[in-house]
């Protein structure tokens, strides 16, 4: 039984409105992000989550999850109500956790979209792991916006990097990185199971690519549930939540959760590495460009191979 879609993604990728955007289907319940593969037990994500960012509970989208299921409404006294349920169960693993949250969103199917989950393939194969039967929806953004996007949300987190060069390279390998370790998982899986498409698309043209994810999870394509798909803002995750659980989602996004009209550009690849001048081989590349398997013989191998892939997902 399909009781989940999970979202693949790196960060950057449009994941918080396109996950939106489809959990609004009628028959869909999306959840903020979770962080929940990341680690086995309850209490190791509350750990992590506290070295990450000094929260001594669940990430943001987990504590929000929790006072909507159980008071119907997002507030301070709710999210404490949820810190409070959340900590008597720290022993509970991690799957628990979701499989408590899937079955009180029944008999919608739950869908569920944190980025940090494909950062490792650890973390996608025990999604995977937990879940046989879900659905992996691999979501895809232009290299160069996406490593834009990163450096403007580093800028906006003060963890700007003073070198502008470091920065953008960094953001554009690990985009590279997230997407082998997607792909080498989701080719593993049988044909149905899986489906990639491009952020761009969906945004661009939502009543063309909005029916096909539908079909290919076997729901509604009619069009008040593709209408209702199209209205984001509508979820009770599209808007920043209260104190002490301000998040679960992207900044930007919840400020402004409606969808823009227009096609969303695509950067040339060409140009961008015509323009720019990347040391890929110097000392604070090294071990990176090693971890992500980057590690070529000259600079052209390397904007070959990130190029290559770039093609695979359609883009120029």
């Amino acid at each position: 039984m399909h009781d989940l879609l999970i979202i693949l993604s790196p960060p950057r990728s449009f994941s918080s409105v396109v996950s939106t955007v489809i959990g609004e289907h009628p028959q869909l319940y999306g959840f903020p992000e979770l962080h929940l593969f990341v680690g086995d037990t309850v209490q190791e994500i509350i750990d992590m989550e506290y070295k990450k960012a000094k929260r001594y509970a669940g990430s943001p989208g987990v504590l929000r999850t929790l006072a909507q299921l159980h008071d119907g409404i997002q507030t301070t006294g709710s999210i404490v109500r949820a810190i409070a349920w959340l900590n008597e169960r720290r022993d509970w693993t991690t799957k628990q956790l979701l499989d408590y949250l899937l079955e009180g969103v029944k008999p919608k199917i739950g869908v569920e979209k944190s980025p940090p989950t494909s950062a490792r393939p650890g973390y996608i194969e025990r999604a995977y792991a937990f879940y046989p039967q879900a659905y992996f929806l691999h979501l895809t953004r232009h290299p160069v916006s996406a490593s834009k996007s990163m450096q403007e949300f580093s800028q906006d987190r003060r963890t700007r990097l003073d070198n502008q060069n470091e920065s953008r390279t960094n953001a554009l390998i690990g985009w590279y990185q997230v997407h082998c370790n997607i792909i080498n998982f989701t080719n593993s899986l049988p044909v149905g199971q899986t489906m990639r498409i491009k952020g761009e698309d969906v945004l661009s043209e939502p009543d063309v690519y909005l029916p096909q994810i539908s079909e290919w999870m076997g729901l509604r394509t009619d069009k008040e549930a593709i209408e209702a798909m199209k209205r984001p803002e509508n979820s009770p995750y599209a808007y920043v939540g209260p104190y002490p659980a301000r998040g679960g989602n992207d900044p930007k996004f919840m400020q402004s959760p409606r969808l823009r009209n227009g096609r969303v550009k695509e950067p040339s690849l060409e140009k961008f590495f015509e323009k720019e001048k990347i040391d890929w081989f110097s000392d604070e590349y090294k071990n990176i460009l090693e971890e992500s398997g980057l590690q070529l013989g000259s600079d052209e191998e390397i904007i070959e191979k990130i190029t290559g892939l770039a093609n695979l997902m359609g883009y120029q």
